[in-house]
């Protein structure tokens, strides 16, 4: 989300900025040709690219001295390759009739976005297919029962998993530009396969074509050892193809939610993909002495992989959530309690299913066993859905972020010197923890290089001495830095600027917080 900007939102300047900077609660990447910002007689006055500094997008502005309402319009993509797109007003001298963008480019086609949880939803269900069915051929297959038609299942799913990759990959560039689903180009295709998500993808494609070589004579019952660890291999790395495109990547500890949801996906995939091998073949096909030998094993497993599920899920949740209101004041938090609830009714059908193992099944067993694996997978066919919702919806975490960040409560002004003009943006400007921008101009308020920050913040009011505010540079002329203001009042923030070795002013704002 954008956190701020210079000019600020609404703000009417006497004189027009060179440059019109963004400042991101992430990192963002740019879309083409979507950071405009344009004039009051509705024609674009940015000029060349706009420059993008990690969180932070520098749009130069030409020199058209033109009075009246400005609009600067955006699109660009955030850390976990989600499109973040708005826009806002200045003006100069006066406000006039706000301009419009004729390149309507904020719009999100439904299509693409329908189509994106689409394929996410047959991606998931290609790896239930592939990973459960692998591990139970390899290791607990009855070496009299024919594998063609678990094979069947196996090529379905690397053809799922492969369809859906290359999906992805398409409907990224409509779902990054906000284009419709054959709104296609090499340029945008380009784009995308430069990222992170287009690198991802890639790579999960080649270790597709790794794995579909060794999965010929594993289904032919020719593999080996060596084979069977190396396909293990394979498959983990493509695995964490999906955590590196997503919401993991971006999350406050990237590596661990990395990890975290690796191991989610393949818990998920081998329980699953089990339970398709038995309800499918085994509690059909095989003998007494078979299932007798196979279903108590089966059940550690099954066991295991759902701890994991759920030690994988409360960290995935502790991460992405943040706070117990998020939990239920977000989209992102109340998917997630859904998923919890049908989840611990598949944990419920579960345990009927590991108890008719543990009574060795008895009469009817099989036909009980099997039913009620039916209902485990019917069930968790609507929690995979769940989680390819989950995946397109933004993190509890951040939108609650985002509420506070377009909250209200917000302090701006400009500071004069002897030898600058210092813009000072304090936001929320309320009891808290507060971020600190400051914005550097010379007395023509072109932008103005600053050799050294420093900062104070003291409540005189209330005899609370001055405070170090910690100050990092973003760019040459913009630094920014937070600070906890814990009581309400007139706080006194002094910021001495150094422009060269021996030049250097102070300014102070008086900043009320509620």
């Amino acid at each position: 989300m954008l956190a701020s900007s210079n000019p600020i939102g609404n703000s009417v300047l006497q004189a027009a900025p060179t440059e019109v900077v963004l400042t991101f609660s992430e990192s963002v990447r740019k879309v083409p040709d979507r950071v405009r910002v344009i004039g009051p007689d509705g024609k674009r006055v940015d000029q060349g690219d706009a420059s993008f500094d990690g969180a932070v997008v520098t749009i130069p502005i030409q020199e058209t001295g033109a009075q009246g309402t400005y609009l600067v319009s955006y699109r660009v993509i955030s850390a976990d390759s989600h499109p973040v797109a708005g826009g806002f007003t200045y003006s100069v001298g006066a406000p006039s009739t706000t301009p419009s963008d004729t390149a309507d480019q904020q719009g999100d086609d439904p299509a693409v976005a329908t189509g994106t949880k689409v394929a996410r939803y047959i991606g998931y269900a290609g790896l239930v297919l592939l990973v459960g069915p692998v591990l139970v051929i390899s290791l607990l297959w009855p070496t009299r029962l024919s594998r063609s038609g678990p094979g069947n299942v196996v090529w379905t799913g690397v053809g799922l998993v492969t369809l859906a990759t290359l999906a992805g990959i398409w409907l990224q560039v409509p779902y990054t530009t906000g284009g419709g689903l054959f709104d296609v180009d090499g340029s945008g295709l380009r784009n995308v396969l430069s990222s992170t998500f287009g690198t991802a993808h890639l790579i999960r494609l080649g270790l597709l074509v790794a794995i579909a070589l060794l999965l010929r004579p594993l289904l032919r019952g020719e593999t080996g050892r060596v084979d069977q660890i190396l396909l293990a291999v394979l498959g983990g790395a493509a695995v964490i193809t999906w955590p590196v495109a997503g919401h993991p990547a971006a999350s406050p500890v990237a590596a661990v939610s990395v990890v975290v949801d690796a191991v989610h996906l393949t818990s998920m995939a081998v329980w699953l993909g089990g339970l398709v091998m038995l309800f499918a073949f085994l509690l059909r096909q095989a003998n007494d002495r078979e299932l007798g030998a196979i279903l108590p094993i089966w059940s550690r497993w099954a066991t295991l992989a759902v701890a994991a599920l759920v030690l994988a899920g409360t960290v995935q949740a502790l991460i992405e959530v943040g706070t117990p209101d998020a939990l239920v004041s977000t989209t992102y938090g109340r998917l997630i309690i859904a998923k919890v609830v049908l989840f611990g009714a598949v944990v419920a059908v579960a345990a009927y299913s590991r108890k008719l193992v543990r009574d060795r099944l008895g009469d009817g067993g099989p036909r009980r066993l099997r039913r009620t694996v039916g209902v485990e997978l019917a069930v968790t066919a609507v929690v995979l859905g769940l989680s390819a919702v989950l995946v397109q919806t933004t993190p509890a975490r951040t939108a609650s972020a985002n509420e506070e960040l377009g909250g209200p409560g917000f302090y701006s002004a400009t500071l004069d010197s002897n030898l600058f003009k210092l813009q000072v943006d304090v936001d929320p400007a309320k009891k808290g923890n507060n971020s600190v921008h400051l914005y550097a101009y010379d007395k023509a308020n072109k932008p103005l290089p600053v050799v050294e920050w420093k900062g104070t913040a003291a409540l005189p009011a209330n005899d609370v001495a001055p405070v170090d505010i910690p100050l990092l540079p973003l760019t040459d002329n913009h630094a920014t830095g937070e600070i906890t203001l814990p009581l309400e009042g007139d706080w006194q923030l002094k910021f001495t600027v150094r422009i060269s070795d021996i030049d250097q002013a102070t300014v102070t704002a008086t900043v009320p917080v509620s």
